[in-house]
């Protein structure tokens, strides 16, 4: 039994690490190739590092699109989204799971519906909708259509319905009212839960194309995505450049994500043991 143990372990191990080198290899050959000359980043047979090491690629990048600029409109897109989803899918997952409202269960029936969806469908009427007030090719405009998830009402909703009702009870006992019992005793148990919402909500509108592209029309307002997409969208793809910018748009969410990793996984496996 020992040996068997054992021999599992060692198996176990091994293709843990195949997992981590088939994730890691990818990143450490954009992260080389960005520095690499035009080149050297389509010769044949294909060299892992640069024979020759350049910053002529993120010159290149830095000349042809507001890069910036960009990065600016995508923290800022991204971060504000951000925020305003963890702090009204939380107020929401909240209300659904602690208070008893008439037409609760319907109405959430009805948000996760709207998780099967595509956005393909309703992006024409958001577009009119946005256009009618007057918001396109704006922060405003950009951020409000996002300002809450379905999927974050219902992650938020599975981890406030795992926990205790005497702590909610004691919090009445006291005099709180419902907004101080979710802000003061609630919200604080759900960290876990609120930073991986948060970081899910800040990779989504990070990596989205589709939605900033439809809802920008001036360089001055594109996020990233919708960048890198002009950059390549050319008749002839410039590989060195397209990974010098893949590459700037790829750290914040790599740094992001290796700091908060711990949350993530312990929100994740949290809201699932609850659910």
């Amino acid at each position: 039994m020992i040996k068997k143990r054992s021999l599992g372990n060692i198996v176990g191990v091994i293709l843990t690490l195949f997992v981590a080198l088939t994730v890691v290899i990818p990143i450490l050959w954009l992260l080389v190739s960005s520095f690499k000359t035009d080149v050297g980043v389509i010769q044949y047979p294909p060299k892992f590092f640069p024979v020759e090491w350049t910053l002529n690629q993120f010159k290149y990048v830095t000349k042809s699109i507001p890069i910036f600029d960009m990065t600016k409109n995508t923290v800022i897109f991204a971060g504000a989204v951000t925020i305003l989803s963890v702090f009204f899918d939380s107020m929401a997952g909240y209300a659904f799971a602690r208070m008893n409202f008439k037409g609760s269960n319907i109405i959430f029936s009805i948000i996760l519906l709207t998780m099967m969806v595509p956005f393909q469908i309703i992006m024409t009427p958001l577009y009119i909708e946005v256009y009618k007030l007057n918001l396109l090719d704006t922060y405003l405009g950009l951020i409000l259509p996002r300002a809450t998830s379905a999927f974050g009402i219902y992650m938020m909703r599975s981890f406030f319905a795992g926990l205790p009702k005497s702590i909610e009870e004691s919090g009445r006992i006291d005099g709180m009212g419902e907004f101080r019992i979710y802000w003061s005793l609630m919200l604080p148990l759900c960290k876990p839960a609120i930073a991986s919402l948060g970081i899910f909500h800040f990779m989504n509108n990070w990596n989205d194309l589709l939605y900033p592209l439809m809802m920008t029309s001036s360089a001055n307002k594109r996020t990233l995505s919708a960048g890198l997409a002009v950059l390549v969208g050319n008749k002839v793809i410039k590989y060195g450049p397209t990974l010098a910018a893949t590459l700037i748009s790829l750290a914040p969410l790599l740094i992001l994500y290796i700091f908060c990793q711990k949350y993530f996984v312990e929100g994740i496996a949290t809201a699932g043991m609850k659910e």
